[in-house]
């Protein structure tokens, strides 16, 4: 038998890493060499097992999937990691794939299509599901937010006030304002509320 693929699974849920155990153990050409629970971990791991194909989950205890993909990949540039998560908002997706991922796949994709995507990754090919790419294609085009402006928006989420905002991020006031008017004309938002609350649901902030 051909030597087999090489999978490390990276989620903070031990019921879910049990779940792409069981998967991977049933398939032939695949093995399971590590899992981690943090980002942390999946560091250390992978630096002692170079696996093949990483599984990364998004939202972990100590920093975002995003970033730990981003460190991986800084250290080892050839890493073909895939980030499996339950979050579709088109920042997030442009985060994960700007980071270095191969593939963005939902914890809703069925098992068959996943190790499918597992051998295509593992073949050196990029896999970004229809029902992702629609997401990203709504906003192709559209200007992002700048650091400072989710900075901004972040803190409208918390009911911050501009005043309030200004003093904790060290600008004015008017500052601030002009940052709020630029939020809500990128998100198309009639108010701060409508901001958040897309900024929510396309992955800019969470709360």
């Amino acid at each position: 038998m051909s030597v087999r693929i090489r999978v490390m699974c990276v989620d903070d849920h031990p019921v879910f890493r049990q779940g792409i155990e069981t998967v991977i153990a049933h398939q032939q050409d695949m093995e399971l060499v590590a899992t981690a629970a943090t980002a942390q971990e999946a560091i250390v791991a992978y630096r002692s097992h170079l696996p093949d194909v990483t599984l990364m989950d998004l939202r972990l205890p100590d920093m975002s999937g995003t970033r730990a993909v981003g460190a991986i990949r800084a250290e080892f540039p050839n890493a073909r990691l895939i980030m499996l998560t339950t979050f579709e908002g088109d920042f997030e997706i442009q985060r994960a794939l700007s980071a270095g991922c191969y593939g963005y796949l939902l914890k809703s994709t069925p098992f068959q299509e996943l190790t499918d995507v597992i051998r295509k990754v593992h073949a050196g090919r990029k896999h970004v599901p229809a029902e992702v790419a629609q997401h990203l294609a709504l906003h192709l085009g559209g200007d992002s937010l700048t650091s400072r402006e989710i900075q901004v928006l972040e803190r409208i989420a918390e009911g911050d006030r501009n005043r309030d905002i200004g003093e904790r991020l060290g600008i004015s006031e008017e500052t601030v304002k002009v940052h709020v008017r630029s939020i809500m004309e990128k998100l198309g938002a009639k108010d701060r509320t409508q901001a958040v609350a897309i900024g929510i649901r396309r992955g800019v902030i969470h709360l």
